[in-house]
């Protein structure tokens, strides 16, 4: 900044105080002498700001000094535990809180302590202090309150009641209109909650233009809004961490990935626990390791969002690192009881036991499968005499309990199958899918996996029928595996007519996304083509695999070329052996093919850089390999 002229700091400070700029502020006063600097106007604007850019624990410093040099101000005595508070130091916050004894502050001190109470998931401390207080059934805060307990013990409803009725009484607040969206997601009803979000996100764009909604989404680039006190009170950083948890479970990852871009731009450094959490989940399927990276991180800090733990395991289980998993049960047995559930601790370690142990695996989670089977059944019950006697509130209560139970219950049916999917025992895993057909039959999941273990036991007929059902929502390789069922059920027209609908759709996404690239024809077509190839028809086999990778530059890369070389190392194999033949203008179809991937291939790898073994990096391309190729097939052709 440019420097301030004597007799102008006071009105430079407040001017900049006025227009939220407390970064500037905190720089004019640091630079300070230390006899201007260690006044109690500067220690005290100091503290403030470093406050209102969520410095929490600066902040504390400077209150807690400005109490000792100045007992007597007891705003600062307060200000230190609220400090504290917001910093996550429960504890030092709680203690700071009990020392304040001066007359007057009796119901703000009660206030704090219930917050902090709160936070040390002390609930029936926080509780207790808050019906002290209760005097007032008019005050909102005494609503807003109860409604934060009434959501720690889980009791959703309740808790909605009590932010609605605050709502109506203060009218709009965005964290109040946050409070109520989390209560909706938390009951299920996403379009309520995505409602309520909406509001949020629509006053932000139009209230405070200056923080960027929407601008790196739109590929504009724009400087970190920073940490401001705006930011805060609008709600937004809630709002869109909400919004991609809403997205990310409906299974609409890319949806997500864009909320979480939609987000007023901050710098990663500047980035809450709560949006590095769900960045780290969005990730997981395009870069996994950063992902990692960025669980591992959070669970290095004081705090951190509980859920944290349970899904660092649970990928690391997906990912098959279960010696990772193993070494963070073991690293945060201290709060593993705090922060997983009876479900997330049984449902990894058995899945952990699979690697040793396949038969005690499959016990534990046959246990967990019988006592959840057991409560889905008590909550169908309970749904179908609710609605009996016309009970609505209770049948949505237990239709709720119903849907939580069955999410925790297809995960341990799919561990199960698992165990002897990795066995290559397919029929095993299908009479394991087929004894929770009474609670999974309309589940897409359950069905998903049901048609992949009858694809894979050649019943293709059966693998149809779950397949197309589910075929507006799924991946590439579900396509192609429709596709094939078709083929090997001589239903050849089924098949191209598939093909041609998932071709007009990836010409309507490059119309709309010229720079998206869209493989699911491109795997269609390998996988299409490599069955055919194994079966021994190359011909029309390698035709399809060299149609899969059309266009080049959009469809060339490490996976596709991965399969589509290995069809023709089959070819040049089975051509050596002399067991194959095939007319000239296919070898010069081949080789065409070979010499597109040389050209387009230079710059493409052919495996992970961590994984190259041959030390010589210039030859792990696709340009170098399709010139191998291509020499053996000259090779054969000269023979």
């Amino acid at each position: 900044m440019s420097k301030i002229a004597d007799g102008n700091y006071t009105t430079v400070i407040y001017t900049l105080i006025k227009e939220k700029q407390y970064n500037d502020v905190i720089e004019i006063i640091n630079n300070m002498s230390d006899n201007n600097r260690n006044t109690r106007p500067g220690l005290s604007l100091l503290a403030y700001c470093y406050y209102y850019t969520d410095d929490f624990q600066n902040a504390s410093t400077i209150y807690e000094q400005l109490a000792a040099l100045w007992p007597q101000e007891v705003d600062y005595k307060l200000q230190h535990a609220q400090s504290l508070y917001s910093a996550g130091r429960y504890e030092d916050a709680l203690r700071a809180a009990n020392g304040i004894t001066a007359s007057g502050y009796e119901n703000k001190v009660r206030k704090l302590t219930a917050a902090i109470r709160y936070g040390m998931e002390d609930i029936a401390g926080a509780r207790s202090l808050l019906e002290t207080n209760s005097g007032l059934n008019d005050d909102p805060d005494t609503d807003i309150n109860y409604g934060c307990l009434l959501y720690k013990e889980n009791r959703y409803e309740e808790a909605l009641q009590k932010f609605l009725n605050a709502q109506t009484m203060l009218g709009y607040r965005p964290h109040l209109s946050y409070s109520v969206a989390l209560c909706y997601y938390k009951l299920k009803d996403f379009t309520s909650s995505l409602k309520h979000i909406g509001d949020i996100i629509d006053r932000g764009i139009r209230e405070h233009p200056e923080l960027g909604i929407g601008m790196t989404t739109e590929g504009i680039e724009v400087r970190s809004v920073g940490n401001t006190l705006t930011l805060h009170e609008s709600a937004l950083v809630e709002a869109f961490n909400l919004k991609a948890a809403i997205q990310f479970e409906k299974n609409d990852i890319d949806s997500a990935r864009e909320a979480m871009t939609d987000m007023p731009p901050r710098w990663e450094e500047e980035l809450d626990s709560v949006t590095l959490h769900n960045q780290a989940l969005c990730s997981m399927d395009m870069s996994p390791t950063q992902g990692f990276h960025k669980l591992q991180f959070l669970m290095q800090q004081s705090t951190y969002p509980q859920e944290t733990l349970q899904n660092l395991l649970i990928l690391y289980c997906k990912h098959g690192y279960h010696d990772l998993a193993s070494d963070v049960i073991s690293t945060y047995s201290p709060v593993k009881d705090k922060y997983l559930s009876n479900y997330i601790r049984e449902f990894v370690d058995a899945v952990i036991a699979q690697q040793t142990s396949p038969d005690e695996a499959y016990r534990k989670l046959d246990n967990m499968a019988n006592k959840l089977a057991d409560s889905l059944r008590k909550a169908t019950r309970s749904v179908q005499e609710s609605r009996e006697v016309r009970d609505d509130k209770r049948a949505k209560s237990a239709l709720l309990d119903y849907e939580n139970t069955l999410e925790k219950f297809i995960p341990v049916t799919m561990a199960q199958a698992k165990i002897y999917w990795d066995l290559e025992n397919y029929a095993q895993a299908e009479t394991i899918f087929y004894k929770s057909v009474e609670f999974c039959n309309e589940n897409d999941t359950w069905r998903l996996h049901v048609a992949h273990v009858l694809f894979m036991q050649e019943k293709f007929k059966e693998a149809i029928a779950f397949y197309e059902p589910i075929i507006l929502s799924v991946s590439a390789i579900v396509l192609a595996n429709l596709c094939v069922s078709h083929i090997m059920t001589a239903q050849n027209e089924e098949a191209e007519e598939l093909m041609r609908k998932i071709e007009k759709e990836e010409e309507r996404l490059y119309y709309q996304e010229p720079e998206k690239k869209v493989f699911h024809l491109c795997i269609v077509n390998l996988v299409i083509g490599t069955l055919y190839c194994s079966k021994g028809n190359y011909e029309f086999g390698i035709s399809r695999v060299i149609k899969s990778l059309e266009p080049y530059n959009k469809k060339l890369g490490m996976d596709t070329w991965f399969y589509a070389k290995r069809c023709m190392l089959s070819l040049i194999e089975n051509m050596a052996k002399h067991i194959i033949v095939m007319r000239d203008s296919f070898y010069n179809e081949c080789l065409v093919f070979l010499n597109q991937c040389e050209f387009h291939g230079k710059e493409i790898a052919t495996m992970p850089e961590e994984e190259e073994s041959t030390g010589k990096k210039e030859l792990n391309n696709v340009t170098c390999e399709a010139r191998i190729l291509k020499s053996l097939i000259l090779r054969q052709l000269e023979y």
